[in-house]
């Protein structure tokens, strides 16, 4: 069993990290880009490392979700498929992620990190800003399926960037909003978090006094970060978006291939 054992400036450090990912996830997605290395860097092995950052992050995913919809920007029924579809992904991928070694996750996620940024990076983000949702139709709920499965799953076996993929694959599927947009991807972020952070919880996985110390700080980022995002719109979010990916991913490659 492992004993986490912590000095207070690197707790500290890690409820700071947290608050600007709460923010960051609740404005662009991507929060956990920050928050999973950081974990990792403290000391904690990568099983633990996804399962506290699970704990946290739906602190932050539920504020900025509940934020959204009640500013009428995230509909559950419309989107019920997506929900349904994402639950099933996000249990799939963190039964996986269970099998996997130690040493192969430590090799693995700061890759998945590094191709989320960049992908993330080069994606158009939504160009109307009509408030209206999609036509319903049978090929609304085959996008929905294999959006939420594969997002889902993607993030209940890795976790970080997801919210930035839900970000840009929503302005490849769907023409809609930008805010939109971001209520959808925070809405389907809590979701998979929630289920995958079940999942780990079975599974021994999570440290329920950092993950929740991380989390308050994540839900008042997250809380800020909604709310700066809906008052500003596209024009707080496309600069703030660019400039976190290109921080990010030049951060994660001088660590994963320069040190």
């Amino acid at each position: 069993m492992f004993e986490l054992a912590l000095d207070p400036m690197t707790w500290g450090l890690l409820c700071l990290v947290a608050l600007a990912a709460g923010f960051i996830d609740a404005v662009a997605g991507g929060g956990g880009m920050l928050t999973v290395p950081a974990l990792l860097t403290a000391g904690l092995p990568p099983h633990l490392t996804l399962g506290t950052n699970k704990l946290a992050a739906s602190f932050g995913s539920i504020t900025a979700s509940v934020t959204y919809y009640k500013k009428q920007l995230f509909n559950p029924r419309f989107w019920a498929a997506s929900v349904l579809a994402t639950a099933i992904g996000s249990i799939l991928g963190t039964l996986l992620v269970d099998k996997l070694s130690t040493d192969f996750l430590n090799k693995l996620l700061p890759i998945i990190i590094i191709i989320v940024a960049c992908y993330s990076l080069f994606g158009k983000l939504s160009p109307t800003e009509a408030h209206t949702l999609p036509v319903k139709s049978n090929v609304l709920k085959i996008k929905q399926w294999l959006q939420g499965l594969s997002l889902g799953f993607f993030d209940g076996l890795a976790g970080p960037g997801a919210g930035t993929f839900w970000t840009a694959s929503n302005s490849l599927l769907y023409k809609m909003s930008l805010l939109l947009n971001c209520g959808l991807a925070r809405s389907m972020n809590f979701v998979s978090n929630f289920i995958s952070l079940i999942t780990f919880v079975a599974l021994g996985h999570v440290n329920f006094i950092l993950g929740v110390t991380m989390g308050m700080f994540l839900m008042l980022g997250a809380w800020i970060g909604a709310h700066s995002a809906i008052k500003f719109g596209s024009k707080l979010i496309k600069p703030l978006f660019n400039t976190i990916v290109i921080i990010l991913a030049a951060k994660l490659i001088v660590e994963a291939y320069l040190s």
